[in-house]
């Protein structure tokens, strides 16, 4: 009785329960460790350049009056190819609605779908709606997964989750200084100053200033306004280099206990990246394919 109660391997879930087929085919999307999942990659990247350029030519009036025909053909021959990818991806792992409602998933499937309703709008919206293509623009971060790309890609990541309080708190402070500018540039300049009519609008003007952007819209007519104005330049330029310390200095921080990564993908969600020496899933649990 003690013996049937031991667990055993066999109560562990098999790391690959899929077809051989949709398992070559998990490899060849998914992964980027093999020759065909590098070919893969590039074909696909390749691919989305060239369909985000038609999108932005289709716009230049020029273009679109003379090859208007060819750029429509070419955006279905990109749009079908799109399409079978995104079957592939989503019969290729154990749950394919996990996979579809995760980030990539929604991007895959929202620079597919605007050339289809494409079909039932008017001719007006048709064009706009196709626009929403240069979302496949998104898709190009998968060159994140590729192997030398990865520990960079998640250095970066890790330190700017690492910064992210920091940086908060940052942004609080600035948008307080800016209330706090624009308020006071108000009670100076408010009443001979129209431009400066209610503290939104010099809060604006005060966003615009202490980021160094400087529309020029709104300016400061009166002596004083033109002392605070200078002020709060000289604290922009002062305040630009703090979140750059932040971030920098997190990122020095995670070089000193970098991690190992592997592009392995899970065969259950289509999760990707995990440390080099992960025998399980970090978002499901699965047991990754150690091959």
């Amino acid at each position: 009785m003690l013996h049937d109660m031991e667990p055993s391997e066999s109560n562990n879930p098999p790391s690959n329960q899929l077809p051989a087929w949709r398992r070559r085919t998990h490899d060849i999307i998914f992964e980027a460790d093999t020759f065909s999942g590098r070919l893969f990659d590039i074909i696909l990247l390749v691919s989305i350049a060239l369909s985000v350029t038609l999108v932005m030519l289709e716009t230049v009036v020029s273009f679109n009056a003379s090859y208007g025909d060819w750029f429509m053909g070419a955006e279905w021959v990109f749009t079908i190819l799109f399409t079978i990818e995104y079957v592939l991806r989503l019969i290729s792992v154990k749950q394919p609605l996990k996979y579809a409602f995760s980030f990539f998933g929604i991007v895959d499937f929202l620079s597919i779908i605007p050339t289809y309703l494409a079909l039932f709008a008017v001719p007006e919206q048709a064009h706009y709606l196709t626009t929403i293509r240069i979302l496949r623009l998104l898709r190009l971060f998968r060159i994140f997964k590729m192997a030398r790309y990865i520990g960079g890609a998640n250095l970066i990541l890790m330190a700017l989750r690492a910064s992210r309080p920091k940086i908060v708190v940052f942004l609080f402070a600035v948008v307080t200084m800016a209330i706090i500018m624009g308020t006071i540039m108000y009670i100076v300049e408010g009443p001979s100053n129209p431009a400066f009519s209610s503290i939104p609008e010099s809060t604006y003007w005060a966003i615009v200033t202490i980021t160094t952007v400087g529309y020029g819209d709104i300016a400061p007519l009166h002596p004083l306004g033109k002392f605070l104005a200078s002020f709060a330049m000289i604290t922009g330029y002062a305040i630009i280099a703090v979140p750059t310390g932040i971030v920098g200095a997190e990122i020095n921080r995670q070089m000193k206990r970098k991690q190992d990564y592997s592009n392995r993908a899970c065969n259950n969600c289509g999760a990707q990246v995990h440390t080099s020496d992960a025998r399980y899933c970090r978002v499901c649990g699965d047991k990754l394919n150690l091959d």
